[in-house]
């Protein structure tokens, strides 16, 4: 299977970046798992999305997101929603309209916050930005709130998100295999 990842931290040790490489972790054995880097992307505009004029940079996001079986969006909440770099990635994906990248795409949406709210808000904004671009989300979302006392050197997930994330991702699976199935 083939996975990539969008992260709304573009901090390299971000505890979003962590959490997507735990909820990769347990892909299937010989999935492929590539990070969309977004960092370049000009703001999202259709003076720029000119068929033969589009930016290197996003005709690169839009076929790394079409080669792709399912997307990972981890994300963390920045003022009570989605980071705007993520948005914009998820804007570009979603064009042309009805022909995206996204389009069909199954997508599990995870997310940390140093709050105990998990960056519910913003899990909930890339649930709605996915779906409106035609993407496939996975209606569970997973949350890490206070993620700082989880991750990094020397700590572990808790077992109730290896669990969650264990089941966010049976049903990605899951997921990619029904598309599979309908497209033979």
């Amino acid at each position: 299977m083939n996975v990539v990842t969008l992260i709304g931290s573009l901090r390299a040790g971000s505890h979003n970046r962590q959490l997507a490489e735990a909820t990769a972790a347990l892909l299937p054995a010989g999935s492929h798992v590539a990070n969309v880097d977004f960092s370049t992307l000009p703001f999202y505009s259709e003076e720029l999305d000119v068929e033969g004029q589009t930016p290197a940079s996003v005709q690169k996001l839009r076929q790394e997101i079409a080669a792709a079986d399912a997307v990972i969006v981890a994300t963390p909440e920045y003022n009570g929603s989605l980071p705007g770099g993520l948005k914009n990635a998820i804007d570009w994906a979603s064009r042309p309209y009805g022909r995206g990248s996204l389009v069909g795409m199954p997508a599990l949406v995870v997310g940390a916050s140093m709050s105990p709210y998990a960056a519910k808000w913003a899990r909930g904004d890339a649930v709605r930005a996915l779906g409106v671009a035609g993407a496939k989300p996975i209606d569970d979302t997973i949350g890490l709130g206070s993620s700082h006392e989880f991750l990094g050197a020397d700590k572990a997930l808790p077992e109730e998100t290896l669990e969650a994330l264990r089941a966010g991702v049976a049903s990605l699976v899951a997921a990619v295999e029904q598309a599979n199935l309908q497209a033979a």
